[in-house]
């Protein structure tokens, strides 16, 4: 880079705010992760490389996080984990499963939620600055392209969960999403529903299209054919699905089953159900996934796809440590690790309700 390339650069930063990492990397000519390696004192910089580094950080008046800093003679670990995540019943049990595995591998989690609004650059920037070893990444971040970005230019070792397809140098922890998908939609197509109801999670996510594939494959698996009106946009939250299932039950002949791509959206199906005056499942059966623990706190008690969020959170947290502690960094991002999923059945689905059958009166 240019010496003015870099004045520019560096004037730039100054007209639109506070200075980051990125502007500090780029007045240095360095990566972000030199920048970050600088800061807590790290060794194994050159001081040449050392020296622009603080100059730059003095000419832009960069103020690095302080308690970030002094983490920086920790012998532990630190993986960050980044997330935005709306359903807090999925996130509480990602957290957990982190927290769990990392007090066995002694290592420390620093956990960073992103605010409506935040520019998802800057956060992943000021989460590199804070000297973290490793990042885990929840959905939806885990597929932000504007968070992957930084991750790669930082050379940081990352395990995105729950990714439905693979991004490059992003290790990734996930189940089958379209199989899974496809084995409830036989399920309830073996139960005896043809017209099956489903509420798509959020478009920008992969896993979302897949669930649909996979609903797709087992319609026309079983010569139904897929009506687009049948299938409602939800957002993997439960306002979302109180709306999705609005309009599936609005429709002039109803759905006798409803497979929503999580729990959050499946539990405002049966709310909207019930607040129609249908039983569940007498008159509606309704599917979820994910197996959160609403799943059995509300009646009744959601079928679902078992995606065992706690056992994938654990296995981030271990694939990042094993990974860090053997050197070998480079390798995390060719992981790929399948988990099995289960379909969970409860007191949500039955078999459609027949009609009665009017025969004609013979007399006496």
């Amino acid at each position: 880079m240019s010496d003015s390339e870099r004045k520019r650069r560096s004037s730039k930063s100054r007209q639109t705010g506070a200075p980051t990492i990125a502007d500090v990397a780029a007045l240095a000519g360095v990566s972000m992760m030199t920048v970050s390696r600088v800061i807590n004192s790290e060794p194994k910089v050159r001081q040449a490389t050392r020296d622009a580094v603080n100059a730059a950080i003095a000419q832009l008046n960069y103020a690095p996080n302080r308690a970030a800093r002094s983490l920086a003679g920790a012998s532990q670990l630190r993986l960050g984990l980044l997330y935005s995540n709306p359903s807090e019943a999925f996130l509480s049990a990602f957290i957990v499963g982190s927290l769990e595995e990392a007090g066995r591998s002694d290592v420390q989690i620093i956990v960073q939620k992103v605010e409506d609004g935040e520019d998802l650059a800057q956060v992943a920037e000021r989460m590199v600055a804070g000297g973290i070893h490793g990042v885990i990444l929840p959905p939806p971040l885990n597929e932000a392209m504007e968070v992957l970005s930084v991750l790669r230019k930082a050379n940081m070792p990352t395990v995105a969960v729950t990714t439905a397809e693979p991004h490059e140098g992003i290790a990734t922890i996930m189940i089958d999403d379209r199989s899974a998908a496809r084995e409830m939609t036989r399920h309830l197509i073996d139960l005896g529903h043809r017209r099956v109801g489903f509420i798509l999670g959020h478009p920008d996510l992969s896993a979302s299209g897949a669930r649909l594939e996979g609903y797709r494959e087992a319609l026309v698996e079983a010569g139904i054919a897929f009506d687009p009106a049948l299938v409602a946009q939800g957002y993997f939250t439960y306002r979302s699905g109180l709306d999705a299932a609005e309009e599936l039950l609005s429709l002039e002949e109803q759905p006798s089953a409803i497979f929503a791509s999580n729990d959050d959206m499946a539990a405002a199906t049966v709310a909207i159900a019930h607040r129609r005056g249908l039983d569940v499942p007498g008159d509606l059966t309704v599917c979820g996934f994910d197996d959160v623990a609403l799943a059995t706190t509300i009646w009744p008690e959601l079928t679902t796809i078992q995606q065992p969020i706690v056992e994938m959170s654990r296995r981030a947290v271990e694939l990042l440590v094993t990974m860090l502690r053997n050197k070998r960094k480079g390798e995390i991002g060719d992981q790929r690790i399948e988990i099995e999923y289960k379909l969970v059945r409860r007191q949500s689905d039955a078999a459609p309700r027949r009609r009665p059958v009017l025969r004609p009166s013979l007399g006496n």
